[in-house]
């Protein structure tokens, strides 16, 4: 396993010569200093009034507001509730996207803060607590303090930058289309492409931490049902028919050899969950079919392909070999977010300047983004910023009801969307 980025081994033994270089420029890091009070301000405004994924009227007509009133180009209504602000330097250059992601989740709050949600709404037909669970109130509040940054240097930039505030992240609610994939099928990135497309996440490490990695950094996330299809008798006499509950309980157990053995683990490490398994009525009576749902992640692009056609290779010859059938459906959800491995090696002295010591490569995440779409149209680099405070009984995971940023994070974050733009548009793509 690498230890970090190829470059990263020589940027980790020149720690001291990187400290040396500011991470901003002083006219830039005057003007994060003097927005992070609002920042700090939008961040709990928008925590204690979250909304649902593409619902997200009140956030982005606060967005809509400050990037026009910072004198952008401005386009709302984008996948319903998108906002996208161009800012345009004095100086031609490169093209780069910025994005935060807008959406809250169905959680009933139990943070002891004085901002907390107690916004309730409808979801999925039933009455539901709302909060910033993943942190997109921090995402949201860090990219307009880095809109005010870059729009108060506007005439120095030489290049354009684009901001995307994006909808429901999530997942959007049944029925609907949503979130990135969404945005580019409306043409996000058909007038304007950028060059490369930046976008952090907050996440329970140390505050103020910056964590990335080339490559696969977030498993792609696909679903599937099987429904193995037996023949119904007396569970006395199961010679008389087809038992599809023990069909279905061997297809459990094959499904787990296709990470375990038909993969090539040193490679990258994928997961088969089976998340539900439902049939039969009685313990007299076995059924005539099984329905089993469950999940799959990985963090390449064909050994994604590979499972998709093991699992359903292997539900059927199981099946087969016990004269039952089966119908496999799987879904496909958010692809693998990959970082390009040149853009991360280039911008990896830009975060290292941000964070300094606290600048660390990150862990592969099981967890999906849907950031990998605009990663699969132009090159991206996500990486994550620490929220996680001093205090270890302060630490929650993501999704978490007791899920706590640490604002110590807010400058930093604004700080390195600031300085990937910058660097960038400085160099462009090497």
């Amino acid at each position: 396993m690498k230890k970090m980025l190829l470059v990263l081994p020589l940027l980790l033994c020149s720690r001291i010569a990187l400290a040396q270089i500011p991470a901003i420029p002083d006219s830039a890091q005057t003007l994060v200093d003097s927005v992070m009070s609002q920042v700090i301000e939008w961040r709990r405004d928008f925590h204690q009034h979250p909304e649902l994924g593409n619902r997200e009227f009140r956030s982005a007509g606060i967005i809509a507001e400050h990037l026009e009133a910072l004198g952008m180009e401005v386009q709302t209504g984008v996948a319903h509730t998108g906002v996208v602000g161009i800012l345009r330097g004095g100086q031609p250059g490169p093209v780069v996207a910025l994005r935060a992601d807008m959406d809250g989740l169905p959680v009933e709050e139990r943070a002891d803060v004085p901002f907390a949600s107690r916004v309730r709404t409808e979801y999925n037909g039933q009455d539901v607590g709302v909060m910033h669970a993943c942190g997109h109130d921090n995402h949201m509040a860090i990219l307009m303090g880095a809109a005010s940054v870059l729009a108060g240097m506007k005439d120095e930039l030489s290049g354009t930058v684009m901001f995307i505030f994006q909808p429901a992240e999530e997942g959007a609610p049944e029925g609907e289309e949503g979130g990135a994939e969404l945005m580019l099928k409306e043409g996000l990135f058909d007038t304007i492409k950028p060059d490369a497309v930046f976008g952090l996440h907050v996440w329970p490490i140390p505050a103020g931490q910056i964590a990335v990695r080339e490559g696969g950094t977030m498993a792609s996330s696909d679903s599937f049902t099987i429904r193995v299809n037996g023949r119904q008798t007396h569970g006395a006499a199961p010679w008389a028919g087809i038992d599809p509950i023990v069909v279905a309980s061997q297809i459990v157990l094959g499904l787990q050899t296709i990470p375990s053995r038909q993969l090539d683990s040193t490679l990258t490490p994928s997961i088969v969950t089976v998340g539900a398994i439902n049939g039969g009525l009685r313990s007299n009576i076995i059924p005539d079919s099984v329905e089993m749902i469950g999940t799959l992640r990985t963090f390449d692009a064909e050994t994604r392909r590979q499972i998709h056609e093991r699992v359903e290779r292997t539900a059927t010859q199981i099946a087969a070999s016990a004269g039952a059938t089966v119908d496999v459906d799987i879904s496909l959800g958010y692809p693998v977010t990959f970082n390009d491995p040149a853009l991360t090696r280039q911008m990896a002295p830009t975060l290292q300047r941000v964070a300094g010591e606290r600048f660390v490569e990150a862990s592969l995440i099981t967890g999906a983004e849907d950031f990998s779409y605009y990663a699969n149209e132009v090159p991206g680099v996500f990486f994550f910023l620490g929220i996680g405070a001093d205090d270890p009984a302060l630490v929650h995971p993501n999704h978490s009801p007791y899920f706590y940023a640490d604002e110590r994070a807010l400058p930093v974050g604004v700080t390195a969307m600031t300085a990937l733009a910058l660097d960038f548009m400085k160099n462009g793509m090497l």
